[in-house]
């Protein structure tokens, strides 16, 4: 317990030197359906910031040519342009890129819904801003692709991974740790499930926020936690991990509704993207761990003081995501 204070230290500061809005760095979005034989309808959508927005441009096959317009417009802290084109020939074997990702840190989702009921999704990287569409994806790629998806999403969603890290300061029995980490599991797998299928749903606006307040809600619980004493929320933490595990798994489907599900394989994107979350927490939980084991052989310090400087760092974060997530619900 000595080792806390460094743990925190190292940990606390990586997430509090990134942004302080939990996903800031979101994906650009192409979204292409087609609504007859070579002819698709066209979305496009660029993370911005009020007015602002990054220097992305999606770049279709020369072969596809503009039906109608693009109609820009922010919506949600974004951008979006709506055109249709057609294509002749197809989409089968064109190249799709998008402008001036090399130069972001950011990644962009290209979907492609065809006629058939086929649906193609692919990942475009800084490093490999373009793809060569396929026409189809056989089931081991849209696995690969929305394990990603998870993965990718889990590691950049400091509020849930905050959230994680409170619940280990909370719980000093590691048996206890597995069971409250398995409650979270559990939880938020069921309403993301549920909310991605379509069984039930909750607007996005107040789950985010309201995520942000469980991660005040547990820091408070850490700053109020005192010696010979045991509250609810240490002797039965995995209650409230579930019971807020619930409204993170409502976060976790908004960001996989945004996505889409190929309609030819619901089951397994479903499946897979929850593994990846599931992947990218674990990795989360295994580094917080290897830290305390590496920190420990460095500095030592008192636990108290080190859990409520940890409490309050949590608690700061929180609100910092909570009072502009609560100022977006009257916008």
């Amino acid at each position: 317990m000595t080792r806390l204070g460094a743990m925190l230290a190292i940990v606390v500061a990586a997430l509090l030197a990134a942004p302080a809005m939990a996903h800031e760095v979101r994906p650009a979005y192409l979204d292409m359906r087609e609504t007859e034989s070579d002819a698709f309808a066209v979305v496009w959508k660029v993370p911005a910031l009020g007015e602002m927005r990054l220097g992305l441009h999606a770049r279709l096959p020369g072969s596809c040519v503009e039906k109608t317009e693009p109609v820009g417009s922010i919506e949600a802290g974004a951008y979006l342009e709506r055109w249709s084109v057609a294509c002749a020939g197809g989409l089968k074997g064109r190249e799709i890129s998008v402008d001036g990702l090399g130069s972001t840190m950011t990644d962009a989702l290209v979907r492609i819904q065809y006629a058939t009921g086929d649906t193609e999704v692919a990942r475009l990287l800084p490093e490999e801003p373009a793809f060569v569409a396929a026409g189809t994806q056989t089931g081991l790629e849209v696995a690969r692709t929305y394990f990603l998806l998870g993965l990718d999403h889990i590691l950049s969603g400091l509020d849930h991974l905050l959230f994680v890290l409170a619940l280990m300061l909370l719980i000093r029995d590691r048996w206890m740790l597995v069971k409250t980490i398995t409650a979270f599991t559990v939880a938020h797998s069921i309403t993301l499930a549920g909310a991605s299928l379509g069984y039930f749903s909750l607007p996005q606006a107040p789950v985010e926020a309201t995520i942000a307040l469980s991660i005040a809600f547990v820091a408070s619980e850490l700053v109020k936690m005192k010696p010979g004493e045991r509250r609810l929320s240490e002797s039965y933490p995995w209650v409230v991990a579930f019971a807020f595990g619930l409204l993170h798994g409502f976060g976790f489907a908004g960001a996989l509704k945004e996505i889409g599900l190929p309609q030819a394989d619901v089951p397994l994107s479903l499946l897979t993207f929850n593994l990846g979350v599931e992947a990218g927490q674990l990795i989360f939980v295994a580094g917080a761990l290897v830290l305390l084991a590496a920190a420990g052989a460095l500095v030592r310090v008192p636990p108290a003081p080190a859990r409520l400087a940890g409490a309050y760092a949590i608690g700061t974060a929180a609100m910092l995501w909570l009072v502009p997530r609560i100022a977006g619900l009257a916008a």
